[in-house]
């Protein structure tokens, strides 16, 4: 049976022109649902990973177990008062909270979650992901800039330094996956993994790139032990300590589906993707998006055990760790998984 896409079925009944503008809204309205559900998702994980490595109970009286307490967060936040400070930068005051939003939406529209079930598959794919993750930080620059608060500016600069500083190991891991590959397309990525998993594939290289990957993201989304940016304990709340309501939500969302667009990231280049292990489940419609979303939240859950683990590092070693080590091995295991596909001595079954 041929699976119709979205356009195909608009224009079964309707011209093109309705059809593509229809298209586009309706693409637009299914990925804000899936934004807000897996954010207000994501935030209660945070919270029930938090409590079980700390032997608590966590979120337990709204809903069953707690499930409708960030529901419940949610609706307080929208019914708060947007408050600010007199002197901020009106325009770019509430124009930063967008930014964030809006590149955490335009990253997820890339995502191969099946076969089928993709909203754009473009040929410059890891590229625009990555280049679309880093303007996230224009968001968070602004956000503190104009918030006119001395420990707003400082986190927002902090976030401009750890974020440059760790983009290059996130780009230069991925970038040795690309050579594995041979190409920027995600689609084409994962059918590559039919023979094996790129980390099998690449061997040990590929295991270095995916922990210098792994580490960096967790750097890049601000999380600790790499929460310079917000450090409550030094900075109240760093770059959105004179946001409230919503523009506060929008900030705190962000910060978790970035989390998840990491994490989507590794599956999809690491992992295979929507792929089962040894194609166990290939000829079952829809199984892809299971193991996308299973991969991914082990890798979330991975992410969350690093924040609630180690400690918070200082600025110096928090630099430290970028330029005199991730780096410069980031740049030998580039070189290293060059040889192994020039010598075509990658693992395939």
């Amino acid at each position: 049976m041929k699976i119709l896409s979205i356009n195909e079925w608009l224009l079964s009944f309707m011209p093109a022109g309705g059809a593509s503008i229809t298209e586009m809204v309706l693409i637009a309205l299914i990925y804000l649902t899936v934004f807000a559900v897996l954010g207000l998702y994501l935030v209660l994980l945070e919270r029930k990973v938090a409590a079980w490595f700390q032997l608590r109970l966590g979120p337990n009286r709204v809903g069953y177990k707690g499930m409708f307490q960030t529901l419940a967060d949610a609706l307080k936040l929208v019914s708060k008062e947007l408050t600010g400070t007199v002197k901020a930068d009106k325009f770019l005051y509430n124009l930063a909270p967008y930014f964030v939003i809006i590149t955490a939406l335009m990253a997820l529209s890339v995502f191969p979650f099946t076969e089928n079930l993709q909203a754009f598959d473009i040929n410059i794919g890891l590229f625009f992901l990555i280049a679309i993750s880093s303007i996230g930080v224009i968001g968070i620059l602004i956000g503190g800039w104009s918030s006119n608060n001395k420990f707003a500016l400082i986190g927002a600069m902090r976030s401009g330094v750890q974020t440059i500083s760790y983009e290059l190991s996130v780009g230069l891991s991925l970038l040795t996956m690309v050579i594995l590959t041979g190409s920027l397309q995600l689609s084409e990525i994962i059918e590559v993994q039919k023979d094996g998993w790129l980390i099998v594939q690449g061997h040990i290289p590929a295991m270095i790139a995916f922990m210098i990957y792994m580490i960096s993201g967790t750097a890049e989304t601000n999380r600790a032990p790499f929460d310079m940016v917000e450090a409550e304990s030094e900075l109240g709340a760093g770059y959105h300590t004179e946001y409230s309501g919503m523009k506060f939500a929008y900030f705190f969302l962000a910060e978790f589906i970035n989390m998840f667009i990491i994490a989507a990231i590794a599956t999809t280049v690491f992992f295979g993707g929507w792929l089962s292990p040894f194609g166990i489940t290939e000829s079952i419609p829809f199984m892809g998006i299971f193991w996308f979303l299973a991969k991914t939240f082990v890798l979330v859950f991975l992410m969350m055990w690093f924040r609630w683990t180690f400690p918070r590092l200082r600025v110096d070693q928090l630099l430290t760790l970028e330029w005199k080590y991730l780096l410069p091995i980031n740049l030998v295991n580039l070189v290293l998984m060059a040889v192994i596909v020039w010598l075509n001595i990658t693992i395939q079954f």
